[in-house]
C-alpha cells in the first residue's frame, strides 16, 4: 500500500542536507591538510601559488552552489566534480601520481557511492580514472605507456567504486524496508496508523487549499468474538488478513486504506464525499458477506459493518471525521450489523425517528443516536461490479 502512494517523505531531503554537512567538513580537513602540507614541505612559489589558488576556488564554489542550489543530486554530484578537480590541481602541483593526496579520490569515489547511488558513482569513477591518466601523462615516460603498471594503479579506483555502490545499493534496501516496515501494519500490509494520519493530515491540507472534499470510511468486523471462540484465535487472524485482501482488492490506488486497531479499518477517499463513496463501501461490504474465508478446511462465514462520513459536512478536521464515521459504524451494528450507514448531522440525529429491523423484531420509536434521515443500507447478495 505504502508503495502505490508515491508521497515522498522528508528523509531524501535529510540525506542530502546530511551529505551536506559531510562534505562540508571534508572539504574543510583537506584544505587544511594541503596548506599544511605546503607549510611543511615547501613547494616552488608558483606551484604554491597556484595551490592556494584552487583552494580558494574550491571555497568560492562550494559557498556558491551552496548559496544558489537547493539539495539534491544535482547539487551533490557538482560539488563532489568540484572535489575531484581540486584534488586533480593539488596532485598535478604536489608530485603528480606520486602525489600525498592522491588516494583522496578514493574518498570521493566513496563519498559520491554513498550518497548518489550507482550509475553516477560508475561516472565518477570514470572521471577518476581520467583525471589519473591525465597526471600521469604528464610524467616522463608517461604511466599508461607500461600498461600492466597502469591498469594496477586504476583498477582500485573502479574496485572501490563497484564495492562502494554495492554496499550502497544493500544499505539503500534495508533502509527502505526499515521504512516499509515502520509505516506498514505487518499483519495486514497495509498502512498502520502512523502512516495512516501522516497521509490523511496531507490530503486534509490539500482539501482545505482547493475547497475540495475528502470522505472517511470506518469498517469492523461483525463477528471476530464468535469466531474466535468457535476456531481459535488463529482463525480470528485470518478474518483480519482476510479482511484486508478484500479491502485492498476494491479501493483505489489513490485511496489510502490502514488497519486502525484489533479488526477495525479505515479508509481515505480523497476527492469524493460519503454519498459519491458510499457503492464502493458497499461493494467491499458485499464482498465480505459473499466470499467466506477458509480456514483449516472450514469456509467461515463474516460481515462488515460500515460507517462513513465526510469533510466538511460531518466536521472540519480529520479527528472530527474520523469520530462521526465511527459512530456511524457503530450504527450499522445497532441496526443489523452487514451495512452501510452515513454520518448524520445533528439536527438528523435529533429530529428523526426511524423504524429498525433486528432479528425480525420490529422495534419502534426513539433510539438513541439511531434517528436519522436514511437509515442503515442493508447488503444482500449481489454483485462486485464497479
Amino acid at each position: 500500500m505504502i508503495e502505490a502512494k508515491g508521497w515522498v517523505t522528508a528523509q531524501v531531503g535529510e540525506r542530502f542536507a546530511g551529505h551536506n554537512r559531510v562534505l562540508g567538513v571534508i572539504t574543510s580537513l583537506l584544505v587544511g591538510l594541503v596548506l599544511l602540507d605546503i607549510y611543511l614541505v615547501p613547494l616552488p612559489h608558483l606551484c604554491a601559488v597556484w595551490v592556494g589558488v584552487a583552494s580558494f576556488a574550491l571555497a568560492v564554489s562550494l559557498f556558491i552552489t551552496r548559496l544558489l542550489l537547493p539539495n539534491g543530486q544535482f547539487k551533490a554530484s557538482l560539488e563532489l566534480v568540484l572535489l575531484l578537480a581540486y584534488l586533480f590541481a593539488v596532485c598535478w602541483f604536489t608530485g603528480r601520481t606520486d602525489s600525498p593526496f592522491i588516494s583522496a579520490i578514493y574518498l570521493v569515489l566513496m563519498a559520491t557511492s554513498l550518497t548518489l547511488g550507482r550509475r553516477i558513482t560508475y561516472l565518477m569513477a570514470g572521471l577518476a580514472v581520467a583525471s589519473y591518466s591525465l597526471l600521469a601523462a604528464g610524467e616522463s615516460p608517461p604511466l599508461w605507456s607500461q600498461l600492466p603498471g597502469y591498469l594496477i594503479r586504476v583498477f582500485p579506483f573502479i574496485l572501490i567504486a563497484h564495492v562502494g555502490a554495492i554496499l550502497a545499493g544493500e544499505t539503500e534496501a534495508a533502509h527502505a524496508e526499515v521504512e516499509r516496515l515502520s509505516l506498514t501494519d505487518d499483519l495486514t500490509d497495509l498502512n498502520n496508523m502512523r502512516s495512516f494520519e501522516a497521509l490523511a493530515l496531507q490530503q486534509e491540507k490539500l482539501s482545505r487549499r482547493h475547497q475540495s472534499p475528502y470522505a472517511i470510511c470506518m469498517l469492523d468486523a461483525d463477528n471476530l468474538k464468535q469466531i474466535n471462540d468457535r476456531y481459535g484465535h488463529l482463525a480470528g487472524t485470518e478474518l483480519i488478513k482476510w479482511t484486508a485482501r478484500v479491502i485492498r482488492s476494491n479501493i483505489r490506488e489513490s485511496d489510502i486504506a490502514a488497519r486502525f486497531g484489533g479488526d477495525e479499518f479505515i479508509i481515505l477517499y480523497a476527492g469524493h464525499d460519503k454519498e459519491q463513496i458510499l457503492p464502493a463501501v458497499e461493494r467491499i461490504v458485499r464482498a465480505i458477506n459473499s466470499c467466506p474465508f477458509s480456514y483449516e478446511g472450514d469456509l467461515i462465514d463474516c460481515t462488515l459493518s460500515a460507517g462513513i462520513a465526510s469533510f466538511p459536512w460531518d466536521g472540519d478536521d480529520l479527528k472530527s471525521v474520523v469520530k462521526q464515521a465511527d459512530l456511524a459504524m457503530y450504527r450499522s451494528k445497532r441496526l443489523g450489523k452487514n451495512r452501510v450507514s452515513l454520518a448524520e448531522t445533528e439536527r438528523e440525529q435529533t429530529g428523526q425517528r426511524e423504524q429498525l429491523q433486528v432479528r425480525g423484531e420490529q422495534l419502534r420509536g426513539r433510539v438513541p443516536q439511531l434517528d436519522g434521515k436514511r437509515a442503515g443500507v442493508h447488503l444482500g447478495e449481489g454483485d462486485l461490479t464497479r
